[in-house]
């Protein structure tokens, strides 16, 4: 081919084969996405009414960012292992860490790997 204007200085940086399903391994059945409601964890860069891709496989640690339910109600937040406590923290600090008591039911739900933020 010939040019007929000037070329694009960033045709060498951009990808050519480039799928978010393979890189979010959106299609394997461990996987789903989650869309957050309110700004409890925009410290972690994960705002109101962003998507994150969650990892059922995954095994939670100390410090991971989880799709849980709290008492059955569903939540994203960084769980905190201190011992047999438990702990969820919002990345606000405007929220209170959430201490798990003796009775409530805690359940994980998945480890959040990526987080998607639209601009519009």
């Amino acid at each position: 081919k010939i040019p007929a204007g000037f070329p694009n200085p960033a045709a060498d940086h951009i990808e050519q084969d480039f799928s978010f399903d393979r890189l979010m391994d959106l299609r394997a059945p461990h996987i789903y996405v989650a869309k957050i409601d309110g700004d409890s964890m925009e410290g972690a860069k994960i705002f109101h009414d962003s998507l994150v891709v969650v990892d059922r496989s995954r095994k939670p640690s100390s410090g991971s960012i989880v799709i849980a339910a709290l008492n059955n109600e569903p939540l994203c937040k960084i769980l905190i292992l201190q011992g047999d406590h438990v702990v969820l923290k919002s990345a606000n600090p405007a929220y209170p860490p959430r201490h798990i008591l003796e009775g409530e039911e805690l359940s994980i739900w998945g480890v959040v790997r990526h987080g998607v933020t639209s601009f519009e």
